[in-house]
């Protein structure tokens, strides 16, 4: 059994994997990482005998110290052996979730061209083609991120709670709000899936992160919607630099 781990800036996700099922998946804030620890270890699931860790929050080391007390543990780096070639003109700089991203698409849709979107608190495009060479994509702000960017950075727009607007047409300021935010993101997405497939016209575009459902059926480009991509990657590469 493979315990994945997931850090994030503030919530922390572990997932229990036999093989490829996923047998159990549980969400927390970082702060708990250790009580969440034990309880996954005193539960009822079969021996764990490996773990990974994907960080791009602070994880403390007494946590990551308490982990490998347990079990083998790899951390996810530009340093380990990925299942891609890796043509980022920066690629000590290429942040692990994208990795495993791009390391889900090599697993699940070899020899295509692979765009996956990842629509969290930022928005990360990334391309892998049919040769399994990784060559880059784009960075933007997710949609709470514009929420709270409009409010932080303005004296009078109110901070909004995430709402699909009825209409482009917003007739308040909190309806102008929604519509500039919601169906700005929506526009942009299929705006950089209509470029890529300009360019590669057999193009599979996968659609993961925390906002997946919310958008996934207001697109009107073709998707694959899966939340769980992020922790499949990371389960590959777990087993992958376990052969």
């Amino acid at each position: 059994m493979n315990l994945i781990i997931d850090v994030g800036n503030t919530f922390v996700k572990f997932a229990v994997y036999n093989q490829n099922k996923l047998k159990e998946k549980v969400v927390g804030k970082l702060d708990d990482f250790e009580n969440m620890l034990s309880n996954i270890f005193n539960s009822d699931l079969n021996y764990i005998d490996k773990a990974i860790v994907s960080s791009v929050g602070k994880l403390k080391s007494t946590s990551i110290n308490a982990l490998k007390k347990r079990v083998p543990v790899i951390e996810l780096s530009h340093n380990i052996k990925l299942p891609f070639k890796n043509l980022y003109a920066t690629p000590t700089t290429l942040g692990v979730d994208r990795i495993a991203l791009v390391s889900a698409s090599v697993e699940q849709f070899p020899d295509h061209n692979v765009l996956v979107i990842d629509a969290g608190t930022c928005i990360t495009y990334d391309f892998i083609n049919t040769k399994n060479e990784y060559l880059g994509g784009a960075i933007s702000p997710g949609i709470r991120l514009r929420y709270r960017t409009l409010n932080n950075l303005t004296a009078n727009l109110p901070l909004l709670d995430t709402e699909m607007p009825q209409d482009i047409l917003g007739d308040s300021t909190q309806n102008s709000i929604h519509s500039g935010v919601v169906f700005g993101v929506l526009k942009e997405i299929d705006g950089v899936i209509d470029e890529y497939v300009k360019k590669y016209s057999d193009l599979t575009v996968i659609l993961t992160g925390g906002d997946t459902k919310f958008l996934s059926n207001q697109l009107k480009n073709s998707i694959f919607a899966n939340s769980n991509f992020l922790l499949e990657g990371l389960n590959f590469i777990l087993e992958y630099n376990s052969q």
